[in-house]
């Protein structure tokens, strides 16, 4: 009985799109695609080495490369904690405490360099005492550019993380206490190796996203060459003066979103 049933919505769901839906769907298809086709078509190959080997090119990529890499550093560091907070512990505010935590998510980028400025300004809330006491200045410096690429990115770890820790099972640490472990032992030798995957996704996710950062890079960093100019503020700087090189960086940031959704093909796309 079961087994012609299956064959039966199996060959329902298999039917053609109706109309209705399947115009809608391939508009917004090619409404997706068309801009990365017409990049692809617009490229100068001819002049893409001397493109990417010109000595701006290799700056933006080697500093956004050391930027993004350190944003994903302090989103592990201080993000996985976090994670474990909001998936293992009940206290009061948690709801608050996690929608704060995703609210970069949906913050324009501008308004995040804005506040990261009333912040950790010169004259900021928390930038004064840095300054005065340590003299140690943020804006407009390379730290800069993690401190923003990290207020970006750290969200996108934090939330993948914690979705992992609640679907591990937490019996395995709750066994490891009963041995005489600590909890903090037992996050370290037991939950941190289960939920590895997901802190590994979570940790290419947030690379990827602090590499392509704009909005909070160059209002808090600002773009000075060789000092906060990353690749997205380089290609918005040559797409004013030289399109070519504009189009040669966009590609290489292309390659990169590419490569990052192929590695976490596996996690977060099911086969058919």
């Amino acid at each position: 009985m079961g087994g012609p049933r299956r064959g039966r919505r199996v060959r329902t769901a298999s039917r053609g799109a109706p109309l209705p839906l399947l115009v809608p769907a391939l508009v917004g298809l090619a409404f997706l695609l068309l801009p990365l086709l017409a990049l692809l078509l617009r490229t100068p190959w001819r002049d893409l080495p001397a493109q990417l080997t010109g000595p701006e090119v290799w700056q933006a990529l080697r500093l956004s490369l050391v930027t993004a890499s350190a944003a994903t550093a302090v989103s592990l560091v201080l993000g996985v904690p976090l994670a474990w907070l909001l998936a293992r512990t009940d206290f009061p505010g948690r709801r608050l405490v996690r929608a704060l935590v995703t609210l970069p998510l949906v913050l324009p980028p501008v308004v995040g360099g804005v506040a990261l400025l009333l912040a950790l300004g010169r004259n900021g809330v928390a930038g004064h005492w840095l300054d005065e006491w340590f003299g140690i200045t943020l804006p407009f410096t390379t730290a800069g550019v993690v401190v923003a690429e990290a207020f970006v990115a750290m969200p996108f770890l934090v939330i993948s993380v914690e979705g992992t820790l609640r679907a591990a099972d937490p019996r395995f640490e709750e066994a490891a206490a009963t041995l005489g472990a600590s909890r903090f032992t037992a996050f370290r030798r037991v939950t941190l190796p289960l939920v590895a995957p997901g802190v590994a996704a979570g940790a290419v996710l947030a690379w990827a996203r602090a590499l392509g950062e704009f909005g909070a890079t160059i209002t808090f960093a600002g773009n000075f060459p060789g000092r906060t100019q990353t690749m997205p503020l380089a290609v918005y700087l040559a797409l004013q003066n030289d399109p070519a090189a504009a189009i040669a960086l966009s590609l290489v940031l292309l390659a990169v979103s590419i490569a990052v959704l192929a590695g976490l093909r596996d996690r977060w796309i099911t086969a058919p």
